[in-house]
């Protein structure tokens, strides 16, 4: 093979391969970008550890569930700040008040966790987290 049909096979070999990626970019198969959306639970229990953990289990179950309702391939959780989310809204129509909250927040890379003293149970936690996948 000549030096000129070598160099017209690479020039057209790169062509096919930028066109190929252009094609992608402007069809929207590039790279796709991933979604959160935010993932939060409420629970009570006789501690607030066992508040706490019952809460973020029910997040990753929730998250796992939103995992598979959008068909994601990959799901990564981040901690997002929640407020407690109390179950007697009739009783605490403003929220948690100061008094009953329980610090300090528990937060690590994938939980944020606020608990505070229920109305009715001893301890309730609410925990949020921010679940991305794509």
């Amino acid at each position: 093979m000549a030096l000129h049909e070598k160099t017209v096979l690479v020039v057209f070999r790169t062509s096919v391969v930028a066109l190929a990626a252009a094609a992608c970019v402007l069809t929207g198969l590039g790279t796709a970008k991933a979604a959160c959306e935010l993932v939060k639970a409420t629970a009570s229990e006789a501690s607030p550890v066992l508040a706490a953990r019952t809460s973020q289990a029910l997040v990753v179950q929730g998250a796992n569930d939103l995992k598979r309702a959008k068909r994601w391939a990959y799901l990564t959780l981040y901690a997002h700040k929640v407020k407690g989310d109390p179950f007697w809204k009739a009783v605490r129509p403003n929220g948690v008040p100061d008094y009953a909250q329980i610090k300090p927040d528990i937060v690590t890379s994938r939980f944020y966790t606020t608990c505070f003293t229920g109305v009715v149970v001893p301890y309730v936690c609410t925990t949020g987290s921010a679940a991305c996948g794509q």
